[in-house]
């Protein structure tokens, strides 16, 4: 690990940097790439090519990066348009548990497949039927149920 450390660290930090245009992101995503590595050390194993897995592991990092900080702006952007019709706003502590239960579900749906987890998106945020899903997936209503059904369970185990 420390070989790969000191080989790697410099070269994906300056791909970070280029990619994400933030030296401070850049440092966090490279931080957490090697975190990543080493909480899952059986994938050291026969690695023939270090920057390649590097880059897969930055990338998959910058998209829950970025998925959480959509998450993150819709909700205050819901906030916001709250404010704007009712007189009482949130107490910073409901802001908080609010933005930590959406992590909750991120997270959550990481661990199911990618059409389970498009499909809890499409439905239960884009507001889709369960027809209109299907179709988008190219499934039956039947799979997007129990695609569904997967995402739920998951958000379900992931409470504290």
């Amino acid at each position: 690990m420390h070989n790969l450390y000191s080989s790697h660290h410099g070269w994906l930090y300056g791909w970070l940097r280029k990619k994400l245009g933030c030296a401070h992101n850049a440092a966090d995503v490279t931080q957490d790439t090697f975190l990543r590595i080493i909480a899952s050390r059986d994938a050291l194993i026969g690695m023939q090519e270090p920057r390649a897995y590097l880059t897969t592991t930055a990338k998959r990092l910058m998209l829950d990066r970025a998925r959480r900080q959509l998450i993150e702006q819709a909700y205050l952007s819901e906030l916001a348009l709250a404010a704007e019709t009712i007189t009482s706003y949130p107490d910073p502590e409901e802001i908080l548990l609010a933005v930590e239960a959406l992590e909750q579900i991120s997270n959550a749906l990481l661990k199911v497949s990618d059409n389970a987890r498009n499909a809890f998106l499409l439905h239960y945020l884009d507001g889709q039927t369960h027809a209109e899903v299907a179709a988008q997936l190219g499934v039956s209503t039947r799979m997007v149920q129990k695609y569904l059904v997967q995402a739920l369970v998951k958000c379900q185990l992931a409470q504290p």
